[in-house]
């Protein structure tokens, strides 16, 4: 990432090497952009859109990344700006049962088709609960612990401070806590 960064900020002087940093810089962080971006607007195509569109932002603003402390967190606020504008700018909210959703893939044999089913139920039900979540818990949720970031780096890329990102994680965990035990009371789990 050195390597693209110094080429970014205008060091390198070789068209070749610059695009070979480039491509190097997208490799590196495509996934967490995609994710990210993914997480806000729940659809494929458009995650894909905004991952593209972050990355323009990034060779935009080329000059600022060697004044940048973190870097991931750096690139993770332009994404996560970027989704919010898409998401805004579309004006919709789109649905969890998305047909271009990837569909997870089943590794094990081993489990009958009646509790994969029960899994991708769950699973489905988890996603519902979380996008139900008011956006200022489920936004720092999501950065936490589907992107894994730490609480630095989380109230980088969402502008609060630290403390507000762990009360927040905290308050989210307990409504789907709530949420979950409420759900399998209802369907006669665990009792």
């Amino acid at each position: 990432m050195l390597a693209a960064e110094a080429i970014l900020s205008g060091t390198a002087t070789a068209e070749g090497s610059r695009d070979q940093s480039i491509e190097v810089l997208v490799r590196q962080h495509s996934r967490l952009v995609y994710r990210i971006a993914y997480a806000v607007l729940r659809h494929h195509h458009e995650a894909e859109d905004a991952t593209q569109e972050t990355f323009m932002r990034v060779l935009r603003h080329s000059s600022k990344i060697a004044q940048v402390e973190n870097f991931k967190s750096w690139l993770a606020r332009i994404a996560w700006r970027v989704a919010v504008d898409r998401s805004k700018k579309h004006g919709r909210e789109i649905p969890l049962d998305d047909p271009d959703r990837p569909i997870a893939e089943i590794s094990s044999s081993a489990a009958s088709a009646e509790e994969k089913l029960q899994s991708s139920q769950a699973g489905a039900t988890l996603d519902k609960m979380i996008a139900a979540l008011p956006d200022k818990l489920r936004a720092p949720l999501l950065l936490s612990a589907i992107e894994e970031m730490s609480p630095r780096e989380i109230a980088a890329t969402l502008n609060i401070n630290e403390a507000a990102v762990r009360s927040r994680v905290f308050r989210a965990r307990q409504i789907l806590k709530e949420k979950l035990s409420h759900a399998a009371q209802g369907r006669g789990i665990g009792q």
